[in-house]
């Protein structure tokens, strides 16, 4: 079942004879289930395409669905809601609210959809024991470990049971350790807890965890690679080696 469908999206800029054209007439899908990557150069199109489908964009035309419903049509009274009810974020800095506790920045989407307290509860205490946070839910993110509060931004993307995440260069401000366990956070998400994830990155090493990968080159879709039965190392060596001929960011490579 398709969660994510595009179908020949532009985003242009400027005027008649200044014209940058960010997304070229990019389709592609994304299925239940899915951890996909999307990899290129800086001014590639990927982040501008990102924020087109979070809505935090309009698209020049072309149409993109998330479930059933096309959100290039939805009205900007309604945006706020549909954002709510259908996505969850992974943001690079993780936008936890020190003033709250991890248990409050959990839960505050529910809280905000005016969810039931009793089922509030029910939901924060199960993301958070399965992503090993249990123990530190009354404690504030100053006061935790950044491994816990990367779990914590997991949850909080996790709660609202959305169609699906998208995680926008998640592991860019993270040193190795931290990149690696916030990856395998994800990874579960998707494997066991049935997340379908969308993540942009320029992090070869990131996208060797997910299964397929989209590389952009000027504003369209350069190639697509799928991870199937290769191990994780065997996948990085082959995103280097599509980086390479699309002339790409090769120095990432933890």
């Amino acid at each position: 079942m398709s969660v994510l469908k595009l179908e020949n999206v532009k985003k242009y800029y400027g005027v008649k004879n200044n014209i940058t054209k960010a997304v070229d007439g990019i389709s592609f899908q994304v299925d239940e289930g899915e951890f996909v990557a999307i990899m290129g150069a800086s001014g590639s199109g990927k982040t501008t395409l990102l924020n087109c489908i979070s809505t935090i964009d309009n698209v020049t035309s072309g149409h993109i669905y998330v479930g059933r419903e096309d959100i290039t049509e939805i009205k900007e009274d309604d945006m706020a809601d549909f954002r709510r009810e259908n996505l969850g974020f992974i943001f690079q800095d993780f936008n936890l609210l020190d003033t709250l506790s991890i248990e409050e920045n959990i839960s505050l989407s529910l809280i905000i959809n005016h969810t039931d307290v009793n089922e509030v509860d029910k939901r924060v205490l199960d993301i958070a024991s399965k992503l090993g946070i249990s123990d530190v839910l009354k404690k504030f993110p100053y006061e935790v470990s950044g491994g816990q509060k990367q779990r914590c931004a997991c949850a909080r993307a996790l709660i609202t049971h959305p169609k699906l995440i998208l995680a926008d260069e998640p592991t860019g401000a993270l040193d190795s350790k931290s990149s690696r366990m916030l990856l395998e956070t994800m990874r579960d998400m998707n494997e066991h807890l049935g997340a379908t994830i969308l993540m942009v990155t320029h992090d070869t090493f990131s996208a060797s965890f997910c299964k397929r990968v989209l590389f952009l080159k000027d504003g369209k879709i350069f190639n697509e690679i799928l991870r199937g039965d290769k191990s994780r190392k065997e996948f990085f060596d082959e995103i280097i080696d599509v980086l390479t001929l699309l002339g790409g960011d090769t120095e990432n490579v933890r």
